[in-house]
């Protein structure tokens, strides 16, 4: 896991030069991801965003360093504070390229569910035949 997380970063920082791989690179960590919720809400310090993490600031900086390379946030500078901010233009681009493929996800399961309703109708055929059965045998 370490070494994964490891490779995303150095790809982040001077492999990636398409913003969606960047985008979901950086998504890939759950630390990132807390980050981003978190700044769904609005601006935030750096402090403010290290408090539900058991890690240290350079830690925590480094994240953010992940996703202000891929664009994600922007770091402003107000006196001492420097306050994070999302962006949310890359996510929308991520969400799109996803869109694509929703079609394929949306045909999938209406075939499981069709398959799903034959099976329930073949077993409700085998238990009426089966009760059938059951009487016939009761009556002869």
């Amino acid at each position: 896991m370490y070494f994964t997380i490891q490779l995303i970063n150095y790809l982040v920082k001077y492999k990636m030069t398409d913003r969606l791989s960047a985008t979901f690179a950086a998504l890939a960590d759950p630390t990132r991801r807390g980050i981003l919720r978190r700044l769904a809400h609005g601006e935030a310090s750096v402090k403010k965003l290290a408090e539900p993490f058991d890690m240290s600031g350079p830690a925590i900086t480094k994240h953010l360093k992940v996703l202000e390379r891929a664009r994600l946030i922007t770091r402003g500078r107000h006196a001492q504070w420097r306050p994070c901010r999302l962006r949310a233009r890359p996510m929308k681009e991520a969400s799109n390229w996803l869109g694509h493929y929703r079609r394929f996800w949306e045909e999938s399961f209406e075939r499981l569910d069709e398959y799903l309703h034959e099976l329930q109708g073949t077993k409700k055929h085998k238990e009426q035949h089966h009760e059938k059965s059951q009487i016939h045998k009761k009556t002869s």
